[in-house]
């Protein structure tokens, strides 16, 4: 499946929150994003993972070739990484999120990092046009933490862990605007064939209508492709 990018692809870099970490955003990403979503369509989602909350199947492989050449070129002047790094890609995969907010475990209820490494990227590719929702960034009120490295990993968890207990706990539900944990610094809105592009250390957070939870139907519900990717040495 030899995948293109649209001839009218549009790049935007941001700078997240007042910490500044880098947030590449690219509209009209791929030439035909309708074959991305027909190819789901004929593909056998499943439960992955603890944390997603939700459904997801294999990417093209051709995905994460079309990811490199885009993404390869930009590494250094948006991200601070070594251009000619050699790139891994732990995760490609359609996902679709499906879980009802009442039955969310504590640590999906509030923004996630994927990882503490700051040579690690994100990306989210939406490819639904239904209202879903889009992105969203945050601060952690009590450590002022709007990303968390390994030098940040043990106080942020080691709080996070008291205030799971505590009354400002959040209640069943994704999350939204500003909680008494969190503050959001940032937004994205999911527009059809828009990826962004983020360090997987980053807090963030899909943003989901609690009350319009998106069904598990890659025409119709929030179809998104999520990679992962390692930048090594």
């Amino acid at each position: 499946m030899l995948i293109q990018p649209h001839p009218e692809l549009r790049l935007q870099v941001w700078r997240i929150g007042a910490e500044g970490a880098p947030l590449l955003v690219v509209d009209q990403l791929v030439a035909d994003p309708d074959r991305l979503v027909r190819k789901a369509a004929r593909s056998q989602f499943a439960p992955q993972g603890a944390m997603f909350p939700g459904i997801r199947v294999r990417a093209p492989l051709s995905y994460e070739a079309f990811l490199e050449r885009l993404i390869r070129p930009l590494m250094a002047e948006v991200f601070g990484l070594p251009q000619q790094a050699r790139l891994s890609f732990p995760m490609c995969h359609y996902s679709l999120v499906t879980q009802p907010p009442q039955q969310l475990a504590f640590l999906q209820r509030i923004p996630h990092i994927d990882s503490a490494t700051g040579r690690g990227l994100a990306t989210v590719h939406y490819l639904f046009r239904q209202g879903w929702g889009g992105t969203a960034f945050y601060r952690h009120r009590s450590t002022g933490y709007e990303y968390v490295d390994e030098a940040r990993e043990l106080p942020y968890f080691t709080r996070l862990q008291e205030e799971s207990g505590g009354a400002d706990a959040p209640g069943p539900g994704y999350i939204g605007e500003d909680t008494p944990l969190f503050e959001r610094v940032d937004k994205v809105d999911g527009v059809y064939n828009r990826m962004l592009v983020y360090r997987r250390n980053s807090l963030h957070s899909a943003t989901i209508d609690n009350a319009n939870v998106p069904p598990p139907d890659p025409i119709t519900g929030r179809l998104s492709i999520n990679t992962f990717i390692d930048v090594l040495a």
